[in-house]
This record gives structure tokens, C-alpha cells and sequence, in this order.
């Protein structure tokens, strides 16, 4: 049996992949026998994988598949990120389970780790992209199919947003100064980073309402520092909502109340 690997964000050769994955893994192109289809392919619910600096995320991966003999299994599914980014899954490990939806259609799933932390030489930013999925998908009477890119999905860089509304209270008609700060992951030391020069839309509900509303759109400094001033005129709470990039998750700030008087 093969060795179950987690994520493998690892920094290696492309040697290295080809010795952890397997020769057919690694190099194999789009293929198949017989008249075996994949119809569907989901990574973490068609949402992109964000991931810190500290905690494992995982993402459930299904793979749908009909043959007229039905399926057997699907023995792999391995994710490739930019060089020498890669993860994977074996089914002959028992990290893949297939369920029948009919008689020729079964739908197999398996769970792919992403853990900041697990190994030494992580790869760092360049992790996050987007990936493709690879899979070979067997059927009863063994005709196989496999796919080099059966779907894509992104992994990107976590962020927070921190904001403060001061002073409290204030007087109406007076200015009030909303700050805040605007950090990513860093993969290359697993620290947070402010991230600079990102628009970022300062917002305001009044108390009494659920809805917040745009007042202006600040840009973080060279640390990801945010600074901007508005004239009170009532009570309510000030955000700061980042809508993120390719590379890095969109963020919103928890709302800070201001009591005006």
C-alpha cells in the first residue's frame, strides 16, 4: 500500500514528486478505455481554499462518475499547485469512499489537508493559485478514464481586518477618525503580514438598521494601515470590508459602535 500523504506543499524536485506520487501520478496526460464518463467534479463546495499560518484546512473533494458496469473505484485524486506544489489521496488507503447513485453511477469522496505547519520547506506564497485536480476513475469491467485537470480550484492566503472609530463618544458635527489595519498570511514564515496599498470600503449602519452602507473607499498604507476621517452625524457602527484578489480571501471587519451626541 501506498504511503498516505497529507498536503504536500512541499519544497522538492520534480524527482521528488515523481518518487512520492508515482511515475503515472506525475506525468500522465488525459487518457482513458471503454465508455466511462466523469460527470461532475467539486472541491471544498466550489469554494476557493483559504488557508493561515497555523491551523490545518481541509477540503472535501467529490468525484462523480458512470460506466455501464458501474464504478470501481477512483484510485486517486491529486491536486497540483505551481512547482513543486502537490497533494494527494489514494483510495487503496481507504482515504477515498464511493457511494452508488445508481447502477452505473457512483460518486467517490476524499478529504484533502492543507496544513501551513506539517512539514519542513514549505513552499511558501507561490502556493496560492490556482490548482488543478487530477483523477483516474476504474470501472467494473475496467474500463478507466483519467483526467489531468478534471477541475480547477484556487487556494489562496487568509486575511484579517481589524477597525477602531474614535472618539467615543462624540459630539455631533465632529470628526470622528476610523483606523484599522489590513494582514494576510505569509506561507514564506507563517507570520501575518499588513498588506499594502489594497482599497479597502469604509461602511456605516445606523443604530436601528441591519444594513450597512458604503461611505468611502480608504487605501492601506505601505503596512496595511488604514486611516480616514468622517463627520459624525449618528449613532451606528463603522467597518472596514476588503473584497480580496486572486491570491489572497476577502476579510470584513467586526463593527465598531460610535455614540454620537
Amino acid at each position: 500500500m501506498r504511503a498516505t500523504t497529507r498536503l504536500a506543499l512541499f519544497s522538492t524536485s520534480a524527482a521528488l514528486v515523481a518518487t512520492a506520487t508515482g511515475a503515472t501520478v506525475a506525468q500522465a496526460a488525459d487518457g482513458g478505455a471503454g465508455n466511462i464518463t466523469i460527470d461532475k467534479v467539486v472541491v471544498n463546495g466550489g469554494k476557493p481554499v483559504v488557508v493561515g499560518t497555523t491551523k490545518a484546512v481541509t477540503a472535501k473533494v467529490s468525484v462523480t462518475a458512470s460506466d455501464d458496469s458501474g464504478i470501481a473505484e477512483t484510485s486517486y485524486i491529486y491536486a497540483v499547485g505551481p512547482n513543486p506544489n502537490f497533494a494527494q489521496i489514494w483510495y487503496d488507503d481507504g482515504d477515498i469512499t464511493c457511494v452508488k447513485v445508481s447502477a452505473t453511477t457512483s460518486t467517490c469522496t476524499g478529504t484533502l489537508t492543507f496544513d501551513p505547519q506539517a512539514v519542513t520547506g514549505f513552499v511558501g506564497n507561490s502556493a496560492a493559485a490556482t490548482w488543478n485536480l487530477r483523477t483516474l476513475v476504474t470501472a467494473n469491467d475496467h474500463d478507466y478514464i483519467h483526467r489531468d485537470a478534471a477541475a480547477t480550484f484556487k487556494v489562496q492566503r487568509q486575511s484579517s481586518l481589524t477597525v477602531n472609530a474614535s472618539p467615543e463618544p462624540v459630539k455631533k458635527g465632529k470628526a470622528i477618525t476610523v483606523t484599522g489595519k489590513l494582514a494576510r498570511a505569509s506561507w514564506d514564515d507563517n507570520k501575518n503580514h499588513g498588506y499594502a496599498g489594497q482599497p479597502v470600503k469604509l461602511q456605516f449602519r445606523k443604530k436601528g438598521s441591519s444594513t450597512y452602507t458604503t461611505v468611502k473607499t480608504v487605501r492601506t498604507n505601505s503596512t496595511g494601515n488604514l486611516k480616514t476621517t468622517v463627520t459624525a452625524s449618528r449613532d451606528g457602527w463603522f467597518r472596514y470590508v476588503f473584497a480580496g484578489t486572486a491570491s489572497t480571501a476577502p476579510s470584513t471587519a467586526t463593527g465598531d459602535y460610535v455614540d454620537v451626541r
